[in-house]
Formats: structure tokens, C-alpha cells, sequence
């Protein structure tokens, strides 16, 4: 483990930016960027495109590590390049901010209210590889939509299980039990998947040490606990299809939790601005999620 990068995640003011959308969620960040599907004949194609948009996020003079203090990468960006570096490297040592690693395949099926994880047959492989690069975390999600408590505790014991594997390989993993904003069982799904990750943290031993990424809840400062539980680095929040002055607001309500947005970070950006005036956008954008991350009350 890095632990100057351990150092800036426990005591750096900022947020996390969310730059990991994978296969089945490229075409539409493209989209709301501005390029549409026949701008690409192949998904080669297509993950050069999004790496484009990514690299001039990051280079952008507005993504500083004073507010910006980590970033999450999809696989395919951390195999490629940004000014003639890995973007791992560039991130930690150009930009001063922590690379993270999006590790999961995507989702299975739903079942019982909940999807799962797809199976991650080369985690190993894909773990020494993140380490070869400089990687300090990684990042894996599930999704709940309904409060069945079966399901959520499927969920979070497939997490901690690969959240072991992580640990085992000297990297710091984020734990992604979403729960969909949209869900009527919102609230109820929140107090059994908080019980359940409290559950799991009790158990791992004082060197075993996650994060936890999850939906902005509905009953203010619920995961508290979670945020002051010692095996947790932080709790960071993903928007979750709220816009970005939602989120920021529902942000702003519980103490200790910072930001991990993905659309609502990038949401005002397209591909035809020009360099000044898509670093303006991404300036406003920074500094109104950091200003949630660290808003007290």
C-alpha cells in the first residue's frame, strides 16, 4: 500500500473524481458529450474517443490535486497514455491526485431486488497489473433496488469477499453497494445495507482497510457510523443520476462523506467547447463539489 497516497485519502481536502465509465456506459458519456454513435465504427474506436475526453479532463488546468484528491479509471485508461505517461503516472505524478481502478465486469442479471457482480475470472491478473502501474485502489459495484435482506446481504458479502482479494494484494478496495435514488423502498434498503456493511467492518482485521462508495441517502448523516468506523478510509457518495446541484445539496448533509460524481462532475462538458471555455465549465463544476465535499455544517 502507498501510504503517502494512504496519507492524502485520510486527511486531503477534496473529492474523487469518477472518470470510470466502462463498456455498456461509454456510448452514452460520449453522447452527453457531444458524440454520437456514428462517430465510431469500433469499440477501439470508441474507448479512444472516451480517452480523449478523459485526458482533457485531466490535463485541464481546473483539475488541480488542491480540490481534485483522487480519480477512478476504467481499464482501458489505464493502459493508455497522456502526454507520453501511463495515466496512473500522470495522475499521481503530474497532477498530484490518487488513480483508483474500476475492477468489476459489469452487472448481472437482477434477481431478488439486487444485481450482483458479473464474475472477475482474472481479478488476480488485473490486480498485479493495477500494481505495476502505480494503482493505490480499486472500485467494484453492485446495485440494490428493492429493501429484501437476503439480497443485501448477498451483495455486501460478494463485496467484502473480493474486497479480501484486494487487500490480499496490497491495494485499498472501494466498496460500491448502490442503491438506485429511483427505488420506493429507498430508505428501508439504506438502514439493512448500513447494518450489513457495519457487520462486515467488525470483522476485518486493524490492517484490513476499505472505502465505501455509496448513494447519497435519505435520512441525513445515516452513515455516520460508517464514517467514523476504523477499517474505513473515507465514505464517498456517487450521484446516482441526481444532477449536480442535487447532489451537492443531499452532499452537504452528511458530515465526513466527500464526493465521487461521475455526470454530475462532467455533465456541462462537450467535445465543440473550446479549451477555455470547457476548462471554465469543469472550473465551476470542481469547485462546487468541492465546496460539498467539504462543506460543515
Amino acid at each position: 500500500m502507498n501510504t503517502k497516497h494512504l496519507e492524502k485519502m485520510q486527511n486531503g481536502n477534496g473529492f474523487i473524481a469518477a472518470l470510470d465509465q466502462s463498456g455498456g456506459s461509454t456510448p452514452k458519456a460520449l453522447a452527453d458529450y457531444g458524440i454520437s454513435e456514428d462517430a465510431y465504427s469500433t469499440e477501439e474506436e470508441m474507448f479512444e474517443l472516451v480517452h480523449q475526453m478523459r485526458t482533457r479532463i485531466i490535463t485541464a488546468p481546473a483539475f488541480n490535486s488542491d480540490q481534485v484528491i483522487g480519480a477512478i479509471l476504467f481499464e482501458q485508461t489505464m493502459d493508455s497514455k497522456i502526454e507520453g505517461r501511463y495515466t496512473a503516472d500522470y495522475l499521481a505524478n503530474v497532477k498530484g491526485v490518487v488513480p483508483f481502478l474500476k475492477v468489476d465486469k459489469g452487472l448481472a442479471e437482477e434477481k431478488n431486488g439486487v444485481q450482483l457482480m458479473k464474475p472477475i475470472p482474472d481479478l488476480d491478473d488485473l490486480l498485479a497489473r493495477a500494481n505495476e502501474h502505480g494503482i493505490f485502489g480499486t472500485k467494484m459495484r453492485s446495485v440494490i433496488k428493492k429493501a429484501n435482506p437476503e439480497a443485501i446481504k448477498e451483495v455486501v458479502d460478494q463485496q467484502f469477499k473480493l474486497a479480501k482479494q484486494i487487500i490480499g494484494a496490497g491495494l485499498v478496495p472501494i466498496i460500491e453497494p448502490e442503491v438506485d435514488i429511483h427505488s420506493p423502498e429507498k430508505a428501508e434498503a439504506e438502514d439493512l445495507l448500513k447494518q450489513e456493511l457495519l457487520h462486515h467492518l467488525d470483522t476485518l482485521a486493524t490492517d484490513e482497510l476499505v472505502m465505501l462508495k455509496l448513494s447519497l441517502p435519505n435520512k441525513e448523516n445515516l452513515y455516520k457510523e460508517l464514517v467514523d468506523h476504523p477499517q474505513v478510509v473515507l465514505v464517498v457518495a456517487l450521484s446516482g443520476g441526481y444532477t449536480r446541484e442535487q447532489a451537492n445539496n443531499k452532499l452537504k448533509l452528511n458530515k465526513g462523506v466527500i464526493a465521487s460524481f461521475s455526470r454530475a462532475l462532467t455533465q456541462d462538458l462537450h467535445a465543440d467547447q473550446t479549451d477555455e471555455a470547457f476548462n471554465e465549465e469543469l472550473r465551476k463544476a470542481v469547485n462546487s463539489i468541492f465546496d460539498a465535499s467539504v462543506y460543515k455544517k
